[in-house]
């Protein structure tokens, strides 16, 4: 169970930079999301957490909302799409990410090294 609390916590810090990824490849909606990031091997995001940030990140104008009709089969899907500044932010976040991504790797390169001596 901490693992898993752990690793929920290590994806929230990334979440946004994820979300915007996804949308930047294509508009999607919420469950759409969730799946996309499941299928890339992120299986702790839940729909419930994806709303929130998008909200959030719709109010800070990097993304913005709209709604598609759903072949009369209910209501509508709100569809979310990047905008300028939030392509502008992905990429940030995406260098800021790799410098992280290395300095990490060079801190606990190590003890990968010293597990597989067992």
């Amino acid at each position: 169970m901490a693992r898993m609390d752990h690793r929920s916590q290590l994806l929230k810090g990334v979440l946004d930079m994820c979300l915007l990824a996804i949308i930047s490849e294509e508009p999607s909606y919420g469950y759409e999301m969730a799946d996309k990031l499941s299928k890339k091997g992120l299986h702790l995001t839940s729909e419930g957490s994806i709303y929130p940030t998008l909200s959030r990140m719709q109010r800070s104008g990097l993304i913005e909302g709209y709604f598609v009709e759903v072949d009369g089969s209910g209501p509508p899907r709100k569809y979310y799409r990047i905008k300028g500044s939030g392509l502008d932010r992905l990429h940030e976040w995406t260098e800021e990410w790799f410098g992280l991504r290395d300095g990490v790797n060079q801190v606990v390169k190590g003890v990968a090294r010293d597990r597989t001596d067992d």
